[in-house]
């Protein structure tokens, strides 16, 4: 293929770039077991997409499942902090990098488990965060994992486009919130997710509504959601609403994610266990 012009729309089906397509996928370490891995993903940042990562890991841990969390999310990591790792730090030997467990057994990997100190800025250009998302996946020894779930970084970009092209993703779920720039979110998800071949489970909506303790009304603080309408209209479907609850923001804060009892996503863990089967 000398002649090669690489506009694959003029290629005729005997070309053996069509034949034989490249497969970037990058293998595992040859200690490592995966056998399931789930994206939780966002058109935008600020949805709470690391909080919906940290919850659905520690449900089907709950569930009996081996889970783990790879925090791809490198300029914005706040996975460790979810977990209360705080003083930890990965650790490495001559096969590879070793993941921080926390308290109830989860497989955790993060820049900030590398870095000196949390609050260090990653100023890396977009080559080097996709290429450490890489590193993150085949040079970490994962032991006998059932469920990784990668906490992606907001949009488009180079990261969540190395995900998608260098990890076996099964499924990814979409988290948005109510504002009007819902259905641009999930359209951008969506497209992206299709584009690449990757399956949708469905969509979260964080910060749905609050309930007031006193006398139980919701009140929609970030106007009336569309979800419905915007999930018909791209074909997924709506697999949970979480409320603005203090209760999960604190959890967060104080690094306690795993002593968390609501019930909000067990229809996605539901739905995660029927669409991937172990």
């Amino acid at each position: 293929m000398a002649e090669c012009s690489h506009d694959c729309s003029s290629c005729g089906e005997d070309c053996p770039s069509r034949q034989n397509p490249q497969d970037f996928i990058e293998k595992l370490n040859e200690l490592s077991s995966v056998k399931r891995v789930i994206g939780v993903v966002s058109g935008k940042g600020g949805v709470g997409k690391s909080m919906i990562t940290s919850l659905l890991a520690v449900l089907m841990s709950r569930r009996g499942y081996r889970c783990a969390v790879l925090d791809a999310d490198i300029t914005g990591p706040s996975i460790p902090k979810a977990f209360g790792i705080n003083k930890e730090k990965a650790q490495g030997c001559e096969q590879g990098l070793l993941p921080v467990r926390t308290k109830t057994g989860i497989e955790v990997m993060s820049v900030n488990l590398l870095l000196p100190n949390e609050t260090d800025p990653v100023v890396w250009r977009g080559p080097i965060l996709a290429g450490t998302v890489k590193q993150f996946w085949s040079d970490t020894i994962w032991k006998d994992i059932d469920y990784m779930f990668v906490d992606m970084p907001p949009g488009t970009g180079d990261v969540p486009l190395t995900v998608f092209q260098s990890i076996p993703v099964d499924g990814i779920v979409i988290v948005t919130s109510p504002q009007e720039l819902v259905s641009m979110i999930v359209g951008k998800a969506v497209k992206m997710a299709r584009m690449m071949n990757v399956p949708i489970l469905g969509v979260v909506e964080n910060m749905s509504y609050f309930e007031c303790p006193d006398c139980g009304h919701r009140h929609s603080i970030y106007g009336e959601s569309h979800l419905d309408e915007v999930a018909a209209e791209y074909g997924v479907d709506v697999l949970g609403r979480l409320p603005i609850d203090p209760s999960i923001a604190k959890c967060a804060d104080t690094g306690s994610v795993e002593l968390f009892t609501g019930m909000y996503l067990d229809a996605v863990a539901d739905k995660i266990e029927e669409k991937t089967k172990i």
